[in-house]
């Protein structure tokens, strides 16, 4: 209740603030809706927080608990005593930064391809490429398991990395940035000058496109990070599990520790939030990039 409180004092200051800065209501009004929204989609985060500082018991207290406890250590040990969640952390993060990698690399090359260069079947391959990203994935999912058993990649992070390092989305998304935003001058500039194709696409159109690599790398790495239905089916040993297949043996059938949980959980955000707050200054320029035309 305090929270709450907190929040309509805040947002009466605010509105309050805004109506000495600006004269029109509308303005008013859409920044009063921006705060709410903003409100709504921070609150969850906050209490995750909130409840990794908690014993389980007082988590499912009414009235809620609304301010950080005095339990964060008994949590870590407990945490620590159930999951190795260092070795997940570790997991997670070779698994997303080389899947993300390879796929900012080849997504890259073939947008570039189909933005620039002239090829026979140009037209008819990218259209397949577009009909493949109207199909389901979890249409996919039983032919994908099928060959990695047939690869011999089950237990192995190669099944998770691979496959996916190149997809029909993040070649369309950096096929449209190129086409907006490479001139073609630039290009023929630096064939007269003697470049390769290598050094035009990694020294000229890879700096160029830097906020498509941003916006393509952070839903790629929130993709991967998140998955769960793939690692749960091809990581079968414990010491290869990702941070949400361990979250998952948290989970049990006498009961759970919903306190050691929820700091696992904190654990398992903080690194979705660093990478989108380091890079969102890229990543709305990407999303924004070919929205007004000149």
């Amino acid at each position: 209740m305090r929270l709450f409180l907190f929040a309509l004092v805040l947002l009466v200051i605010l509105l309050w603030a805004l109506c000495r800065s600006f004269r029109s209501w509308r303005k008013i009004t859409l920044y009063a809706v921006l705060i709410v929204i903003a409100f709504v989609m921070i609150l969850p985060f906050y209490m995750m927080f909130v409840m990794s500082t908690l014993p389980t018991p007082k988590i499912f207290s009414y009235p809620p608990i609304v301010w950080f406890g005095s339990n964060l250590l008994s949590n870590v040990q407990r945490m620590s005593k159930a999951v190795d969640i260092i070795r997940a952390f570790g997991n997670s993060c070779m698994v997303t930064v080389s899947n993300t990698v390879l796929v900012l690399l080849f997504c890259s090359m073939g947008g570039y391809a189909f933005a620039v260069h002239r090829f026979r079947f140009k037209k008819q391959l990218f259209g397949i490429l577009l009909v493949t990203m109207m199909v389901p994935w979890t249409a996919g999912v039983i032919p994908w398991f099928y060959l990695m058993s047939k690869f011999g990649w089950l237990n192995s992070f190669k099944a998770l990395i691979i496959p996916s390092a190149a997809n029909a989305f993040g070649i369309f998304w950096m096929r449209q940035y190129c086409q907006r935003n490479i001139p073609h001058s630039i290009l023929d500039a630096a064939r007269i000058d003697g470049c390769s194709e290598w050094t035009i696409f990694f020294r000229v159109v890879s700096p160029v496109i830097l906020p498509a690599y941003a916006s393509l790398g952070i839903m790629q790495f929130v993709n991967v990070w998140n998955d769960f239905i793939q690692p749960m089916m091809i990581l079968r040993r414990m010491p290869l599990h990702t941070l949400p297949v361990m979250l998952r043996t948290m989970v049990g059938d006498r009961g759970t520790d919903y306190g050691a949980m929820m700091l696992a959980s904190a654990c398992a955000v903080l690194p979705l939030l660093i990478v989108f707050l380091s890079a969102s200054r890229y990543f709305m320029s990407g999303l924004t990039a070919g929205a007004i035309k000149e």
